[in-house]
């Protein structure tokens, strides 16, 4: 690295150590930037050449673009440390970034040759879209973008301005552009280019988009279509369309007779009317190619079995040749002066050649730092035996007995410390247990070792001192209990602890026999640690047979790199050694990892004969050799690989020998080698003579192994697999190569299987799991008709292979990395390496790369996850995910499911440094990876996807209907409310038919009797409302409206009032003048620009002549900040209701007929339409009269309302019931809940009230906010045992779980479990059931979700896989008929079928009020008749799926009960594979996936399912979802989620009656603005 005129090869050789000791720190994390930067300048200071302001601590760094637009550092990344990281480190180092176990120039080649394959099919894949903020990975190019931290600061659930967007358009280019720049058209148009309205004219300064993208905008532009259904406002700005009023995007109008697809679409699918984001458009293109398999062409509507099962391939390779024979290992020679027991041998050595080296100690700069003889090594295991026998404990209780077990705790650089307790514990007949040293209570990999010393029953743990001091300890000073440990007792084996045994004291050294000698750990696939035990002989006869394999004499040197705990590295440097007095030097990882030529030197120099390493190694050395020119590795004899057995170790073999055989180093001295816990040394490659021929290559095709077949690869050498044989097997053993799964039958020689070994040098048992034991030890081959092939029992290996020519054997790879993805073979190495081989150097963070597969939906699929660089941008990542997915399609022919890359040094690690897989596993499934990239590819991968549905088109006629029904014993499903009755016991409905007469006749009848009383936060009663004040507030207004408003009767005039008794008042104030009022809820005023507009187009959809308000509201009205949103100029006349003159007013209007209009009734639907319905005089008596017999309402009775009073079944309750009724209505505006939320509950104890109405978000406030105070108000004398019925007033299914939760939360302060219900209302008919006083308690039932989604209904038992609890929808209410029908045939359907729910009643609503005059709707909606059973009655659709059952259950007239159960809204189901989905299905899975999801919304845009997320932890949560979203919606509802938009809390709009408004959610997102924390579109 150029360092401002510093030639690094210059300087002297240690100033270059230090260097690139300091550039391992910084690369391993070990030390921060700042701290880099200031010991580097330390060490460089007296090199650099005094330049005026020369700044040495900053290289010259080319910042990489990925910066957070913010300067403050982000919580997630410490910050300072990640501000400028330097360029790559030295020369030699680079490599460090490529994991070199995998490294291999022909793989390499042949995956930059598949990626050019894939060049040529070029596509675009969309990036995801990542807030700036959300992970300060890395700098962004040199110059900053602007801050548009601001941009986001409205409050959660609103919308940008549009009128905001286009300024900020001019002042400031937006944040997407920044991160799209550099993708070539692969990014969206930035949310700049969204304000270029439809038509508007373009007078801002565009950022420059890629011209792909530009153009589209232009496109889309110039495409827009007028629209003539009701006002579409999908565009987010002011049009200029004659006179047309301006709507905002608040609101959409859009009947329900046209299906969403219909919004005029391009030839592409595309809605013309919406600006398209590009990268959607991408992602569609991408999705446009076919997948690999094709479905099969039928789809079985009934079927249970949902899932495609793959058909064989005819083509695939099958094995054609004969069955294995065993092969069989030379004979194991006896040899005279082999000892009877290993510690006999210690023993010899330790009396005949006590000075004798047996071990060397290296310190961390790799100088030999001790040399333990064999007298000393004698002498110190003999002191240790005798204290654990004899010196711990009492004489008559002695803490340890020959054969129990006890750990070892020693960290590998401690050897020297490890030998001694070792041997002490052979030499006492203890069981040592080598463990790894704890790092943390928490530490995933400490956590499974409990499992291994649970079954060992260990409760004694050895260890050095240094050690112990380093473990982590409570704040008194003891070490901690470890997660999952069993209790310990810990002894440090310090020489200067130990006793000398008594003169007349020997250790017992029996003859080897079958007595288990020691435990070695082994991680299982699964992650549990289990203990291999290896008996005294066997561990004797072990060494003898690498004695006689590898030709070990008497006195050589040894060099070991490898852990001396376990596998090789014990068993060829701990025990062979002994057994053959060989003076081993140990190479321990620390100092291989600060001086990596390290283990060349020390050969070298002791001119060892044997060296022990692995691939890894030998890539260090290579890569450090280029400083060392002196070294001669003439000595070698053997040089032993030890992880020769992973296929990609034949290339690190063949490039060492090329760098190292100009300095001594003989081609026929590597010897690679195969080992397995279970079976301990499988096979090893004996060197060879000089000049004799070198073993031979298999290259084998990747297909042909994917399908467990051996073919040499002929035709495409890409996907080819290049493997190295390692050697023979072991003297004196048996093996077989048997079928990986199901009974072990013996393979055929050219089919690839597991190795079984029979030897009496390997492992025993799993040391107490008899059972896991059985299976992997007691193994006895069958041949092709089942029968056992002898007696011999033989140990898995958990190795796949196969015997090669001249019984070389050959293997490609471990079960535990064994993948199975639709039938097919995959080996978890084989892509780790073809990922590294796609350059990495640049992204991921020193080749650490994980891959396992997950179970999601029916099949394994393929995750990979891998750590980034620190410096790595985002485009780079990006890039590299691409890439990675096309080399792995291309070589391994399989589709990956999710690529994940994670911050650097965050995966869990094993306790060696290495990546923990199924602890990395665990965090993905459960959402704790935190990854900060991510790509998910289901829609490549999921292949067993059933055949979309085609409908069967359906016969309409009576005839097949009741034959159909008659046949199945079925009744047409209808349900009726009781009789309303003509007679009453007041006279009042004779007499007045209008409500407003109603009104003046309690005036005069009872002038005192109090009907409204209104309650503030603090649940005080701000205002009342006598029948005789209420009367005369509402006359003031009429003589008002009659002098102010120059209106005439049948004029619309709008109220817009809070919540309060003044509304009522208007009301009645309006029906006296004869004109028709229009409740509206008031704009928010912290939020004008997303509420004002729907005001005004009510205002402007009704036709107002005229707006009643209060003085702060009309203030709001005429406000600067409201002329921003709407044009303030343009209001009708504005009256101010609040000090009016007492004034009588002529005359009061009294309608000519009751069928005249009362009031109009406006809302906003869920999908974002606006739909004003019309209410006759009529329709409102009937519907108070219905309310009032339901509820037994009569003027002594007392309600409470805490409901918005704007529309619908709320506003009755609030401005009409008590009129009619005469009971007194306690009103609760649902906003001050917001201040004070005990509120309503309190009002409902204080007066002792019987009946109350809420919404639904009303009792979500209620549970999330009270549900931990039950305890605190219960002790306040909160008491609601008085409540008899408590009635959800609702548009929408009934939210089974919300009112069970209210229930239990509250039963505490006595609310009756039954008290609960929902009501059922639509916008046709305001009230069609409501759970009265009589009738039955609200039944609940089953229904199979997959019959649902084929519109049919299938009752299943609780709790049966894949059921949904649905909730009764309330008593259907007097004088209203209910009767489900089939909505395209409209012919009647039977009981607990799915239909279209149709009411028939005399107050349903007389049509929608619409200023095009859509008569056909009209029509559609509100007069409808029946195809066939009774076509005289006029019904109305209420655009609601359910179905009625008939219970066993009585109603109050002693019939059977109908029950209404609501499914949900026809306009909101997504049509999707030929199937019906409800979004609330969808929406339920994705909130149970992940702890931070707090609310999630679901819609479709063409084809493609849109999930979004709100995020309620930390950011760097965000990415874990999108895995989780799409596990889940795949696995519960067979749908493959297209993007998953992850949004702060608070984003997804909610109507005042809690419900999703999805529309505009998807309008915003479509229209960029939602600023969501990340999307990831799902390739």
């Amino acid at each position: 690295m150029a360092d401002r005129g510093v030639d690094l090869s210059a300087l002297p050789k240690e100033v270059r150590d230090q260097l690139a000791e300091l550039d391992l720190e910084l690369s391993e994390g070990d030390i921060t930037q700042k701290g880099y930067e200031k010991k580097r300048a330390k060490l460089l200071a007296s090199y650099i050449p005094h330049l005026p302001n020369a700044d040495v601590s900053l290289p010259d760094v080319q910042l990489s673009p990925s910066h957070s637009a913010d300067p403050s550092p982000s919580p997630e990344a410490p910050g300072p440390s990640t501000s400028t990281p330097t360029k790559h480190h030295r020369a030699h180092r680079s490599g460090g970034a490529r994991d070199e176990r995998y490294r291999s120039d022909i793989h390499t080649e042949a995956v930059q040759a598949a990626l050019a394959k894939h060049k040529e099919e070029k596509m675009a894949l969309p990036m995801p879209t990542k807030r700036r903020s959300a992970f300060v990975q890395s700098p962004i190019d040199a110059c900053t973008p602007p801050d548009t931290s601001s941009a986001s600061e409205d409050e959660g659930s609103l919308r940008r301005k549009a009128a905001l967007s286009a300024v900020l358009a001019q002042s400031l280019q937006s944040p997407d552009y920044w991160i799209n720049r550099s993708v070539q058209s692969s990014s969206t148009s930035s949310s700049a280019s969204s304000t270029l309205s439809h038509g508007e004219p373009k007078t801002q300064p565009q950022p420059q988009l890629q011209p792909a993208a530009s153009l589209l905008a232009d496109v889309l532009a110039l495409a827009r279509i007028e629209n003539s259904v009701p006002p579409d406002v999908t565009s987010s700005t002011p049009q200029e369309r004659g006179s047309r009023v301006d709507l905002p995007p608040a609101v959409r109008g859009m009947s329900r007779g046209q299906s969403r697809s219909s919004m005029l679409d391009t030839a592409d699918g595309v809605p013309v009317s919406s600006r398209v984001s590009t990268k959607i458009q991408q992602l569609l293109n991408t999705l446009k190619r076919p997948k690999r398999p094709p479905l099969s062409e039928f789809f079985l509507d009934d079927s249970e079995e949902i899932v495609e099962v793959p058909q064989p391939d005819p083509n695939t390779p099958k094995p054609e040749g004969r069955q294995i024979i065993p092969v069989k290992g030379e004979p194991l020679g006896v040899v005279s002066n082999w000892p009877p027991a290993l510690q006999a041998a210690l023993a010899r050595w330790g009396a005949t050649q006590a000075k004798s080296p047996a071990l060397t100690a290296l310190d961390i700069t790799g100088k030999p730092l001790y040399t333990l003889t064999y007298g000393k090594l004698w002498s110190r295991s003999l002191k240790l035996a005798y204290t654990l026998l004899n010196k711990l404990g009492t004489k008559t209780e002695p803490v340890l007995q020959p054969g129990d077990r006890v750990a070892l705790v020693y960290p590998n650089s401690d050897p020297i410390m490890f030998w001694v307790a070792f041997y002490g514990c052979l030499l006492a007949e203890v069981i040592p247990v080598p463990i790894e040293v704890p790092l943390s209570r928490q530490d995933a990999g400490s956590q499974q070792i409990g499992f291994l010393l649970g079954s060992c029953g260990v409760s004694l743990a050895l260890t050095s001192e240094v050690c112990l001091k380093g473990l982590p300890k409570t704040p008194n000073g003891e070490i901690i209990q470890f997660k999952g440990w069993p209790r310990m007792k810990w002894v440090v084996t310090d020489t200067k602890y130990l006793t000398k045994p008594s003169k007349d004291w020997q250790p017992h050294i029996p003859t080897a026999n079958t007595d288990t000698a020691y435990i070695e750990y082994k991680a299982s696939k699964e992650g549990t640690v289990m203990g291999v035990a290896v008996s005294k002989i066997s561990m004797l006869t072990h060494c003898q047979a690498l004695t006689q394999a590898c030709n070990y004499c008497e006195g050589e040197t040894l060099v070991n790199v490898l852990d001396c705990k376990k596998d090789m590295g014990l068993w060829h440097g701990v025990l062979t050694s002994v057994m053959n007095r060989i003076h081993t030097i140990t190479v321990p990882y620390a100092v291989m990892k600060a001086c990596p030529m390290s283990w060349v030197q020390r050969v070298h120099i002791h001119k060892a004969r044997v060296a022990l390493v692995k691939c890894r190694d030998l890539h260090w050395a290579m890569m450090a050799h280029k400083e060392q020119k002196d070294t001669n590795l003439s000595s070698i004899r053997m040089l032993i690989v030890a992880d020769g057995a992973n296929p990609w170790s034949v290339s690190s073999c063949d490039a060492f020998l090329n760098v190292f055989q100009s300095q001594g180093l003989k081609p026929e001295v590597i010897c690679p080698c195969a080992t397995s816990p279970e079976a301990l040394t499988v096979a090893i490659r004996r060197p060879g003579a000089r000049g004799a021929p070198l073993p031979a290559r298999a290259i084998l095709s990747m297909g042909g192994l994917s399908h467990g077949v051996i073919r040499v690869n002929t035709e495409d050498k890409n996907s080819a697999l290049t493997v190295q044989d390692v050697g023979h097997i072991m003297p004196g053993a048996l093996m077989c190569i048997v079928k990986p799964d199901g009974p072990p039958q013996l393979c055929k020689t050219d089919e690839i299987g597991e190795i079984v070994i029979n030897s009496r040098a390997g492992g025993t048992m799993y040391y107490g799991l008899p059972g896991v034991t059985k299976n992997t030890f007691e193994v006895i081959p069958v041949n092709q008709a089942g029968a056992p092939i002898g007696e011999i029992p033989f140990s898995r290996t958990g190795l796949l292979g196969f015997v090669g020519p001249g019984s070389l054997v050959f293997v490609v790879g471990k079960i535990e990395g064994l993948l199975m993805v639709s039938g097919r073979r995959h080996n978890a190495d084989d892509l780790v390496a073809t990922a590294l081989a796609v350059e990495p150097v640049k992204t991921v963070y020193r080749g650490r790369i994980a891959v396992f597969s997950v179970t999601v939906f029916y099949d394994e699929r393929i995750v990979i996850v891998a750590e980034q660089r620190p410096d790595a941008s985002e485009e780079d990542s990006f890039q590299w995910m691409s890439r990675v997915l096309q080399a792995i399609d291309s070589i391994h022919q399989v589709g990956l499911y999710c690529l994940a890359l994670v911050p650097a040094n965050t995966l869990p690690k094993t306790p060696l440094g290495g990546i923990h897989i199924c602890e990395t596993k665990q965090n993905f499934l459960e959402g704790n990876l935190h990854p900060c990239n991510i790509l998910m590819c289901p829609h490549t991968c999921v292949t067993n996807m059933p055949k979309p549905r085609q409908k069967q088109p359906v016969d309409v006629g009576p005839a097949s209907m009741l034959v159909g029904n008659l046949v199945a014993g079925k009744r047409i499903a209808q349900a009726t409310g009781r009789e309303l009755g003509v007679v009453e016991d007041q006279d009042l409905i004779r007499k007045h038919q209008f409500l407003s007469e109603a009104l003046q006749w309690r005036a005069q009848t009872d002038p005192d009797h109090v009907l409204y009383v209104l309650l503030n936060a603090k649940g005080v009663a701000v205002c009342t409302a006598t029948c005789a004040q209420l009367h005369k507030r509402a006359e003031k207004i009429t003589a008002t409206l009659m002098e102010r408003g120059g209106l005439n009767t049948g004029d619309n005039v709008v109220l817009l009032y809070p919540p309060g008794i003044d509304l009522i008042a208007a009301f009645y104030g309006c029906l006296y003048a004869g004109v028709i009022p229009v409740t509206v809820r008031p704009p928010h005023p912290q939020n004008l620009a997303a509420t004002l507009p729907t005001v005004r187009m009510i205002i402007d959809v009704s036709k107002a002549a005229c707006i009643l308000t209060t003085q702060p509201l009309m203030r709001i009205l005429r406000s600067r900040e409201a002329a921003a949103s709407v044009n303030v100029k343009t209001w009708p006349t504005i009256i101010d209701t609040d000090d009016l003159p007492r004034k009588r007013p002529p005359h009061i209007y009294k309608p000519p007929t009751a069928e005249m209009l009362a009031y109009l009734d406006f809302s906003v639907s869920t999908t974002g339409m606006l739909t004003g319905v019309k209410m006759s005089h009529a329709a409102v008596s009937t519907l108070c009269r219905s309310i009032k017999l339901q509820c037994e309402l009569y003027s002594s009775r007392q309600i409470a309302i805490c409901l918005d009073p704007y529309c619908g079944l709320g506003f009755v309750l609030w401005c009409l019931s008590s009129v009619y009724s005469g009971h007194q209505s306690i009103l609760i505006p649902p906003l001050e809940l917001e201040s004070s939320l005990p509120l309503w509950l309190s009002t409902l104890s204080q007066y002792k009230i019987r009946d109350t109405f809420c919404s639904y978000s009303v009792m979500e406030l209620c549970t999330k906010g009270l549900g931990t105070q039950t305890e605190m108000l219960k002790a306040r004398g909160l008491n609601l045992s008085c409540v008899r019925s408590c009635v959800v007033i609702a548009e929408e299914r009934p939210r089974l779980t919300l009112t069970q939760s209210f229930s239990k939360l509250f039963k505490d302060l006595g609310l009756s479990s039954r008290a609960v219900s929902t009501a059922f209302g639509s916008r046709v008919n305001l009230a069609i059931g409501m759970q009265g006083t009589a009738g039955p308690d609200p039944s609940t039932v089953y229904v199979d979700m997959k019959s649902l989604r084929h519109d049919r209904v299938r009752l299943v038992e609780r709790g049966a896989p894949q059921s949904l609890p649905l909730m009764e929808s309330g008593t259907i209410l007097p004088g209203v008929r209910v009767i489900i029908v089939n909505p395209e045939t409209r012919g009647p359907l039977g009981d607990s079928h799915l239909g279209e729910i149709w009411v028939n009643s005399p107050h349903s609503a007389s049509g929608y009020y619409t200023i095009y005059g859509e008569e056909s709707l009209q029509a559609d909606h509100f007069n409808t008749r029946l195809s066939f059973g009774e076509p005289q009655t006029l019904w109305a659709r209420t655009g609601y799926l359910g179905f009625i059952k008939r219970t066993e259950l009585l109603d109050a007239s002693g019939d059977r009960h109908d029950a209404l159960f609501v499914v949900g809204s026809l306009d909101e189901t997504l049509e999707l594979r030929g199937l019906r989905y409800h979004p609330i299905d969808i929406e339920t899975s994705v909130s149970r996936a992940h702890r931070s999801i707090a609310e999630s919304a679901v819609f479709t845009w063409t084809n493609l399912l849109v999930v979004v997320a709100e995020l309620s932890g930390s950011e760097q949560e965000a990415l874990d979802l999108v895995p989780l979203v799409t596990n889940v919606v795949l696995e519960e509802h067979h749908l493959i989620v297209g993007v998953v938009v992850i949004v702060d809390p608070g984003v997804i709009p909610i109507n005042s009656r809690g419900e999703k408004q999805r529309m505009h959610l998807r309008d915003s997102f479509l229209a960029d603005q939602l600023d969501p924390i990340y999307v990831a579109y799902n390739m």
